[in-house]
């Protein structure tokens, strides 16, 4: 059967632009598994997270009169111990603020840095061949710089109300008191097991300790997790501010961690850590339809890779006459994420280090020649990268990037939002545990080789110091009048692109109510298969997608969107993905 609700997306994305309505729509078929779950109104403000715990933080602090940078601290400090697989203190972020009075879009990057002895032979083996995935994770070659802590303390500088330590009060006392394990942690614990022996998945014993019974079975969900090394490592931050995690002891043990893995060790210093800064970035805004979209810029993709697949499609011609209109729709997403995607993986790095030709890749002529190379009647298969104005030549070469990390998203009481997307990268990162933390796998984010098969240098190459490519996408949409009406991100790896468009377009041009735009199901193409989320009406789709020439996968696309929407009666809407458990809250 097809999905209805997407059926009602093919008549609308194909057509011109629709009004934003607020009556509900029915929710998509969702896979198999999900809790459903409800959207929520308040007028004051709104929160949403990927934990409930998280959630009942942020509400807490700015009901005491905290603003959103607050709230983001100390709901970032809890996930970092609720969900210590997806983000914490050990890993980086991406902030986007709306700052409502000013009237201003600022952009933060705390993105984890390269030590400063990494080359472009980190990942290559003796014989000059990149490693194999996990052979580069597990263990301290894959750890960069933090970047969360000085984020947070950057927001509180910022933007904060309430006292610094007291927005690490509530995380410190769920750490010493202990939580219930909920089953996607449970899950992420058992599924580092390596053939049933559980003790293989982790790289020091700390870690083991933590997350593994005496026997070296998996905690269970249910079971209480009380991590009071956590609370002291806050305990020390809150009182002394983040200087004792970039020079002191923190940071020490950080670099002895990273150091000593006897399989795979690092190359940090304490000087590396001593160093970091987070960078202010201009973020990335261009029309699509009415609207202004804002996203995050370089080291991340996501902003410039989702504005141009909104201007892509947007600048399609009608479909043919007779294609049925599902098919429609998901072939010309699919065939925008490819021409997206192409340009992402030749041109976009860390600034700092490579010319990235934003502004070529967003500009309108150059969008028209790539929406022109589209067929209705046939995939691209692999799209070619183009030639934006002002581009350099490039190699090319792929980095996993896997689907772990977190959002939150907040609006205050005054308006300021919050879209923050966290990660220490791969599920429970490098797999070190340090003073209650995990620390980051976030080096696997640059490309294993350092050349292209043309033997150009490839922009996200390993250099000292600099910034791996990341896909996170934190984005604001603006209405035609100025004001913020849609703030929403996702984890999900490279797929948070996709997820975040199928989000917005859902949103923006069908009209759906925000929780069913988040649960419609996933879908789309990072420039190799067209990628089908298992389990719902979207397979139903698949032999008439190979009559056009995709080649296809039907796997689980585990998204976790939050977003905020500002209601038409006033006030907010927030909800979070089903496919997770998270959720959203205010009043």
């Amino acid at each position: 059967m097809r999905c209805p609700c997407l059926i009602l997306a093919a008549a609308l994305w194909l057509g011109g632009p629709v009004a934003v309505a607020d009556a509900p729509a029915p929710a998509p078929e969702a896979a198999s598994g999900w809790t459903p779950k409800t959207a929520v109104q308040a007028r004051e403000f709104m929160v949403a997270a990927a934990h409930p715990l998280a959630v009942e933080t942020g509400r807490d602090v700015i009901r005491r009169g905290g603003s959103a940078a607050d709230a983001a601290i100390a709901m970032q400090l809890v996930l970092g111990l609720v969900e210590p697989q997806s983000s914490g203190l050990g890993g980086g972020a991406f902030v986007l603020y709306w700052d409502a009075a000013a009237g201003q879009v600022k952009s933060l990057d705390g993105r984890e840095t390269a030590p400063m002895e990494a080359d472009g032979r980190l990942f290559l083996d003796a014989d000059g061949q990149p490693l194999a995935f996990l052979d580069a994770v597990i263990g301290g070659r894959s750890v960069g710089v933090p970047g969360t802590p000085k984020l947070l303390a950057e927001l509180h500088r910022r933007w904060g109300r309430l006292p610094w330590a007291e927005l690490f009060a509530p995380a410190i006392r769920l750490a010493r008191e202990g939580f219930p394990v909920s089953p996607r942690l449970a899950g992420a614990i058992a599924a580092l097991g390596d053939g049933g022996s559980h003790r293989d998945g982790f790289g020091n014993d700390a870690a083991r300790e933590l997350f593994l019974h005496a026997d070296g079975t998996p905690l269970r969900a249910g079971e209480r997790l009380v991590n009071p090394a956590y609370a002291d490592t806050l305990a020390t931050l809150a009182a002394e501010g983040v200087g004792p995690f970039y020079q002191g002891p923190i940071a020490e043990d950080i670099v002895r961690t990273v150091g000593s893995h006897a399989a795979n060790p690092g190359r940090m210093s304490t000087g590396d850590l001593a160093a970091y800064t987070v960078r202010e970035r201009v973020p990335v805004c261009a029309p699509y339809r009415q609207w202004r979209v804002c996203g995050m810029g370089p080291p991340s993709s996501g902003g410039v890779t989702l504005l141009q697949m909104l201007g892509i499609l947007e600048r399609l011609p009608p479909p043919p006459a007779g294609q049925p209109p599902a098919l429609a729709a998901l072939h010309r997403f699919a065939e925008a994420g490819r021409l997206a995607y192409a340009d992402r993986e030749r041109y976009l790095a860390d600034p700092d280090y490579a010319l990235v030709p934003v502004e070529g890749l967003l500009d309108p002529d150059y969008l028209e020649v790539r929406a022109g190379l589209f067929d209705a009647q046939r995939s691209l298969g692999r799209a070619a990268a183009g030639s934006p104005p002002g581009a350099p030549s490039r190699g090319e070469a792929r980095a996993a990037e896997l689907p772990s990390t977190s959002h939150l998203v907040i609006v205050d009481r005054d308006g300021n939002a919050v879209s923050m997307t966290t990660t220490i990268e791969n599920g429970f990162g490098s797999r070190l545990l340090v003073r209650g933390f995990l620390l980051n796998n976030e080096l696997t984010d640059f490309a294993f080789a350092p050349t292209g098969a043309d033997g150009q240098p490839v922009a996200n190459r390993v250099e000292p110091g600099k910034r791996p490519r990341s896909s996170m996408a934190p984005t604001l949409v603006f209405g035609p009048d100025g004001r913020l009406l849609l703030a929403l991100g996702s984890p999900g790896g490279s797929s948070i692109i996709n997820y975040v468009a199928k989000t917005l377009l859902a949103v923006l041009d069908d009209h759906l109510d925000l929780q069913a735009a988040i649960d419609r199901p996933n879908f789309g193409s990072r420039n190799g298969p067209t990628e089908l989320e298992a389990g719902t009406a979207l397979t139903a789709e698949a032999d008439a997608l190979r009559a056009l020439g995709h080649e296809l996968r039907i796997l689980e696309l585990n998204s976790g969107v939050q977003a905020i929407r500002r209601a038409a009666g006033g006030g907010w809407i927030g909800a979070a993905d089903a496919r997770r458990e998270g959720r959203a809250g205010g009043e």
